[in-house]
């Protein structure tokens, strides 16, 4: 894939082809193509192709799905619609999609008014199965799938990131006096996470774990803030922690610290969960999920921290330190969803005892309708 665009280039092109967009997907178009559940499926300019990839392709080396910028072009709601989406942190940098998309409009383009509000995922899960918040961003945690399982009407319709090759966001631990990153007695160790036990991690965490006699049944949970975890890693109040891109760097190449692995390259572990207002409000949760889409294709092409003003405009935004921001690679952003991601994750929940009953299969996990109506893909 071709390097990010020069920034002002891709907001001209994006300009172009929003002003192409003259008809609305609330009234006929030409060529419409029946989609599930009775929608109707319309081809959006500066989709092609490429905007779409085959979820069971689970290569770690597959490239995400990229519209053109300024894609798919705006389709605004005949009324306007305001949203809350919670999210844990206003400062990750798997969170900038969603503050660029509010900062430079592309929400209100849809007419959506959206508001982020920061909550913690367990505070923030009931509110969203009762309608009482709109979206969530976060992940599929094994609270997630337990609420699902127990009626709450939620799904998983929208990626987030996978990380760069380079990237060493994951799980880092301190080491004991003869240790060294190929030989970590994991067995018994205290790990801080922001989700604590239940968290998407559990998945990539135990394939680590296994290669250091751990397993997710052999360590202790500590369930920090986000400002919280690398400092607990740092003072010894945990000895290992899952630290996410820029936060790695601040201990990354220090004696003493020694990283484990990471989220498998090529498959997003969370994103955009709707709960029963955007599920059942289709019109809205399509313009939203068309909002977050277009930002990605504009804003965060393949090596977005190439644009060095970029760089400066996201760290002000994220108020984070622009000199670590730069260190890290780009990530990759997604928006798709691959097959089996659920499967495997509530096959790690199981193993720290935190499902209950069977796992629940795809089809009651994760909703791609939306996403794939937002570029114009039909299934």
């Amino acid at each position: 894939m071709r390097g990010r665009r020069a920034y002002g280039a891709v907001i001209a092109v994006g300009v172009l082809l929003v002003s192409a967009a003259c008809s609305s997907p609330y009234e006929s178009d030409s060529e419409p193509k029946a989609g599930a559940n009775n929608r109707t499926i319309r081809p959006m300019e500066g989709c092609g192709d490429t905007s779409w990839t085959d979820p069971a392709d689970l290569s770690p080396t597959r490239l995400p799905a990229r519209c053109q910028a300024g894609a798919p072009p705006p389709q605004p709601l005949p009324k306007t619609r305001k949203l809350t989406i919670a999210t844990g942190t206003l400062s990750a940098e798997y969170v900038a999609p969603l503050q660029v998309a509010l900062d430079k409009g592309e929400f209100k383009k849809e007419g959506l008014d959206v508001t982020l509000k920061v909550l913690p995922t367990p505070d923030a899960l009931p509110l969203l199965a009762k309608g009482d918040i709109d979206a969530q961003w976060a992940a599929p945690e094994a609270a997630v799938m337990n609420g699902i399982r127990g009626g709450f009407d939620i799904s998983w319709v929208a990626g987030n990131f996978s990380p760069d090759p380079e990237s060493k966001s994951g799980l880092w631990v301190r080491l004991k006096k003869g240790e060294s990153a190929d030989r970590v007695a994991m067995a018994g160790r205290r790990m801080g996470t922001m989700i604590g036990k239940g968290s998407v991690i559990a998945y990539p965490m135990e394939q680590a774990l296994e290669k250091h006699g751990g397993g997710l049944d052999k360590i202790q949970y500590a369930q920090l803030g986000s400002a919280d975890v690398l400092t607990a890693l740092q003072n010894g109040g945990v000895d290992s922690a899952w630290l996410l891109d820029p936060v790695w760097r601040r201990v990354d190449g220090e004696s003493g610290y020694a990283f484990l692995g990471g989220q498998p390259l090529g498959e997003p572990l969370g994103g955009m969960l709707y709960g029963p207002s955007l599920l059942n409000d289709v019109d809205a949760g399509v313009a939203l999920l068309r909002a977050y889409i277009r930002t990605i294709n504009t804003y965060f092409t393949s090596d977005y921290k190439q644009d060095a003003a970029f760089v400066s405009y996201l760290a002000k935004l994220l108020k984070a330190d622009e000199a670590i921001l730069r260190s890290t690679p780009s990530l990759r952003m997604d928006w798709e969803i691959r097959t089996g991601t659920t499967d495997r994750l509530q096959s790690a929940y199981h193993a720290q005892g935190v499902s209950e009953g069977d796992p629940l299969p795809e089809s009651k996990t994760v909703n791609r309708a939306l996403y794939e109506e937002a570029i114009g893909h039909r299934s």
